[in-house]
């Protein structure tokens, strides 16, 4: 709560207090006989309404006893009731029911007792009784009117914040069902594709070396290329079934489905993606150092790299790809050149690959630009925030 909103009902008690003061104040100067007592009376059972709303039953009997010494004192009539009536309609509306009807009455039969014996017109006394007795009736029925709102309104935000924890609950569970339907199809539709991948480039390798033939560098790459594909999509498969478990192929330590480790995708597998690429006949360099990043960051910038050597190598055949990892002030900088034929004045269609590399960078608040160079080629050049101090390792693309 803001302190304006704090402070804002003392500051409308204090005006309450300070008008209703002023009033009876001027009752008391107005009627002869007055002295500093009824004065000090009326002031005290004013200032009672200060605790009106934090303590209603203080408020009420401390106004009730000021204002009863000053009805017995000066008889001023329907004015002296007023305090009474607000600090019954407090009470009532907190839940009170039989001190406030007891002061109620108690007020009522002393102020008829001390005007009835030397009064002239007891039609207008009883007048004026039987509308102070409407008053308190009604800040009785009012008070419990709005006493009712208030458990009304207390119920509908009850209610409405179970609704949203349930619509919340819902949505937690159709989420946990699409994750397991999107597990499935993949599992379905990928696994067995690329286990069948995997065996047969191993049966080509176990072939070639009994024959004594040299195995072809991309057939290796393959291979390579096919189990470090199951893994990781094992892996994920086991995060889209639960998310909490430890196959998270972000999380440094986990296993597969198998049980097998899984290595983090991260810079310091850059120099195996590497290798591979130069199996495959993807000519690649690689400059920069490589450092301790937060998790996400050091993923995306793998992955990064990983779409853009693809790219080179479906898209630019013959070409040679430059890998450079930089670090700015705030920022990881990963660049991807190649020399192919790429035309400036005829930009590729941006299809999945480049898609998920701007998402990738969005989703960290970082950049991407990924167009023709300008002297031939293609470049892919994305900035990505650092969250953490980073600690200076050993050159990217060297063993460690």
């Amino acid at each position: 709560m803001r302190p304006m909103e704090r402070w804002r009902p003392l500051a409308q008690d204090g005006v309450l207090a300070a008008v209703m003061a002023a009033l009876l104040s001027a009752v008391v100067f107005g009627t002869p006989g007055a002295g500093a007592v009824d004065l000090a009376t009326a002031l005290a059972g004013s200032l009672a309404l200060l605790a009106w709303r934090r303590a209603p039953l203080v408020s009420l009997f401390a106004g009730t006893a000021c204002m009863l010494v000053l009805t017995a004192r000066l008889q001023p009539g329907p004015p002296a009731a007023f305090p009474v009536l607000i600090s019954v309609f407090a009470a009532v509306r907190t839940g009170h029911r039989t001190a406030p009807a007891l002061a109620g009455v108690v007020f009522l039969g002393v102020d008829l007792a001390v005007r009835l014996p030397g009064a002239g017109g007891l039609v207008r006394i009883l007048e004026d009784t039987s509308l102070l007795v409407g008053w308190f009736v009604a800040a009785g029925v009012a008070a419990t009117v709005a006493r009712h709102r208030q458990a009304y309104l207390e119920e509908a935000e009850r209610r409405a914040a179970e609704a949203e924890r349930t619509r919340e609950e819902v949505a937690r569970r159709r989420a946990g069902e699409e994750r397991l339907r999107i597990a499935r199809e993949l599992h379905d539709s990928l696994t067995h594709s690329i286990s069948i991948i995997k065996v047969q480039a191993g049966v080509a390798v176990h072939l070639a070396r009994k024959r004594g033939e040299d195995v072809p560098p991309a057939l290796l790459a393959i291979q390579e290329a096919g189990g470090d594909a199951m893994r990781e999509l094992r892996a994920a498969l086991e995060v889209l079934r639960d998310p909490g478990r430890p196959g998270d192929p972000g999380r440094p330590g986990g296993s597969d489905a198998s049980g097998a480790e899984v290595a983090p995708s991260g810079l310091d597998r850059l120099g195996d993606l590497v290798e591979r690429a130069r199996s495959a006949g993807l000519p690649v360099t690689v400059s920069g150092t490589r450092r301790e990043l937060p998790a996400e960051t050091d993923r995306a910038a793998y992955r990064i790299v990983q779409e853009a050597l693809t790219n080179v190598s479906r898209h630019a055949g013959g070409a040679a790809a430059a890998v450079r990892v930089d670090y700015a002030d705030d920022e990881l900088v990963v660049q991807v050149d190649d020399d192919g034929g790429a035309d400036p004045a005829a930009p590729p269609v941006p299809g999945t690959g480049l898609l998920g590399m701007r998402e990738r960078v969005a989703a960290l608040g970082g950049r991407l630009r990924a167009e023709p160079r300008a002297g031939g080629g293609f470049t892919v050049r994305a900035g990505l925030p650092l969250e953490e101090p980073a600690h200076a390792e050993p050159r990217l693309g060297e063993p460690s």
